[in-house]
């Protein structure tokens, strides 16, 4: 029997790198489970907060200490974007809910995040934006217009708010049946919360 009625709930914000050095954990633990993986927004910095500039100390020390090392030691192709400052997410997480409608959401995701730690590249740029759907093989126009119609921003919105009632304050983070676990998770932890989760479902 397969757990494919699990899910896996993970926030996550594209300028946050230890949600792309978790996903490959992620993906692991879901793929062994036969979970269902959902990605949700968390605004870390929603406008008009500032971001933060890469250029910083705080960005610069964290960056050397804590988020290099882990993705040596994981094998995550990452490096701090030169953006300046960062980049606000909430447009390109508007856009994940149009790419929900496709059944694209996990590729929109991670391309997202692979363009801004990867390939150095402003996510808040529209244009930016439409050549990651353009290359995923979606309609970018039609990209483009679902950004300003008003059903998009109020998912958008109604995930966040989802974020505040289940207490979500830090990504990533998972939530598996009645489970919620801020950080980095090993994937045997995340397999034994999917496979409660199914025992409980049974």
């Amino acid at each position: 029997m397969t757990n494919e009625q699990v899910k896996v709930y993970v926030w996550t914000d594209f300028v946050c790198p230890y949600c792309l050095i978790g996903e490959s954990t992620i993906h692991a633990a879901v793929e062994a489970e036969g979970a269902a993986l959902v990605w949700l927004p968390f605004e870390l910095r929603p406008h008009p907060t500032p971001t933060l500039r890469p250029e910083d100390d705080y960005l610069q020390t964290t960056w050397k200490k804590s988020v290099y090392p882990m993705a040596k030691r994981l094998g995550v192709d990452i490096r701090l974007p030169t953006i300046s400052p960062q980049p606000y997410t909430r447009t390109a997480f508007i856009g994940m809910q149009w790419a929900a409608d496709q059944g694209t959401a996990n590729s929109y995701v991670e391309a997202v995040m692979r363009t801004f730690f990867q390939e150095d590249r402003d996510i808040g740029d529209i244009a930016v934006l439409k050549q990651i759907v353009d290359g995923l093989g979606l309609d970018a126009d039609a990209f483009e217009a679902a950004l300003v119609q008003p059903e998009y921003a109020r998912r958008h919105d109604a995930a966040l708010a989802l974020a505040r009632n289940v207490g979500v304050q830090a990504v990533p983070s998972v939530l598996i049946g009645d489970r919620l676990a801020s950080g980095m998770q090993d994937v045997e932890n995340l397999r034994a919360m999917i496979r409660a989760a199914t025992s409980n479902l049974l």
